[in-house]
């Protein structure tokens, strides 16, 4: 979902499926246990954040989820990954039929993170933003136990505030430096992204987490675009100032998130780096994946726990992945 204003710059169409799954079904589609299927990609950032919730919430048991392979096509997201490239719950080999049977010749572009509505096969939601907070305030009744608060109440203004800047100036700023159209746009751009990665930087400095002493939903939008910056940002998309590993601040607190359960073992670097350099073959017209960088620096100790802080609050880490849930060995960071 992407377009160009005069001068070059990128903007995203952000005009999403907006209909919400909740615990009164207001919209038509109440909240029950097994009904609905995440379709996600690992490689996309903004459904990697749906993937980090969903299990820190301990909501999969009653969210299933259904994984894209990293690369599509001009008209779609497929199941590459699945016997026969076909969804074994949807039954559907592109995740575009999901989307024609709630809108018949659904004319935006195909995205993941999807809600399905497993009886009808039809798109809920693509609206990825509203999509975790839902996860947080209208799934309450099948958390786990020991699950966190990622948008607690008294702290929802901060949330929204920090997150809003992270998502304009940092999720999109660094697609916003990738795909600029003239080298003033993309000047711009770089200026914008590295004040805000400053920002939080300096934020950070003496705070674990972005907002209170615990793990938020504004940490899990953070982190996505951190996870994805050495490996395709920095050089795919020209944001190349420094390296994140060249960030002290930041480097260490993406270890730290990484490190914690929940957000390393969601992480797939290969498909990552596959869709980047494959799909967007306007930038790498020779769609060459590169082997590097080296991963075993996720592991390194980051020393954060001396700010203090409580990455669960009150609560507890989540339980193991489920099997058929994890990421592929060899596709994750390595121990040193």
């Amino acid at each position: 979902m992407a377009s160009y204003l005069a001068g070059g710059d990128f903007q995203r169409d952000t005009n999403y499926i907006s209909t919400r799954i909740t615990a009164d079904g207001r919209d038509g589609y109440p909240v029950e246990p097994g009904r609905y299927r995440l379709v996600v990609a690992r490689a996309c950032p903004w459904a990697n954040r749906t993937i980090i919730v969903r299990r820190l919430l301990g909501l999969e048991k009653v969210i299933s989820i259904g994984f894209c392979g990293p690369t599509h096509d001009q008209r779609s997201w497929t199941f590459d990954l699945d016997p026969g490239g076909v969804d074994p719950v949807l039954q559907i080999p592109r995740l575009q039929d999901a989307y024609f049977k709630r809108i018949p010749d659904y004319p935006k572009g195909i995205t993941v993170p999807a809600m399905v509505d497993v009886p009808t096969g039809a798109v809920v939601t693509n609206d990825f933003a509203q999509m975790t907070l839902d996860f947080s305030t209208e799934w309450t009744a099948y958390h786990r136990d020991g699950a966190p608060q990622l948008y607690p109440e008294p702290l929802r203004d901060e949330i929204d505030t920090v997150a809003r800047r992270i998502y304009t100036e940092i999720n999109n700023g660094v697609y916003r430096c990738g795909f600029a159209g003239t080298q003033e746009a993309y000047d711009a751009a770089y200026d914008r992204l590295f004040t805000a990665l400053d920002w939080v930087s300096n934020r950070l400095a003496d705070q674990r987490y972005l907002v209170g002493d615990s793990i938020t939903e504004a940490d899990v939008r953070l982190f996505t675009t951190l996870a994805r910056f050495d490996p395709v940002y920095h050089g795919h998309f020209k944001c190349n100032r420094q390296k994140l590993s060249e960030m002290p601040v930041l480097w260490a607190y993406a270890r730290d998130l990484f490190q914690t359960p929940g957000f390393g073992d969601t992480t797939d670097f290969v498909q990552i780096k596959q869709h980047y350099y494959i799909v967007h073959a306007d930038i790498n017209p020779s769609r060459i994946v590169p082997d590097g960088p080296d991963l075993a620096n996720w592991l390194l100790p980051h020393g954060r726990e001396a700010l203090g802080g409580r990455p669960f609050g009150d609560g507890a880490p989540p339980g193991p992945v489920p099997a058929d849930e994890r990421v592929p060995a060899g596709h994750g960071a390595q121990q040193p």
